[in-house]
C-alpha cells in the first residue's frame, strides 16, 4: 500500500497578504449603499412586501434591473 502527504501550504506571510486583502475587498463591499440597501430589503417581512404590493421575487428582480441594468 502506498501512503502520500501532500503539503499544499502558502508561506504565513503570502497567506496573510491574501488574508488581509481579501478582508478589506469584504469590508467595502458589506459597507456599500447597495449591499445595505439589499440587507434592508432582505430583512422586510412578507408582511411588509404585501402592503407593499410586491413579492419578494419581484422586489429582487426590481432591485437587480435598477442596479445592473438588465
Amino acid at each position: 500500500m502506498a501512503l502520500t502527504t501532500t503539503n499544499l501550504h502558502m508561506p504565513t506571510f503570502s497567506a496573510s497578504i491574501f488574508q488581509t486583502i481579501g478582508r478589506f475587498l469584504v469590508k467595502i463591499a458589506e459597507n456599500s449603499d447597495t449591499a445595505k440597501r439589499l440587507e434592508a430589503l432582505s430583512m422586510m417581512s412578507d408582511a411588509d412586501l404585501v402592503a407593499r404590493g410586491v413579492t419578494r421575487e419581484e422586489m429582487v428582480e426590481r432591485f437587480v434591473r435598477t442596479r445592473c441594468y438588465v
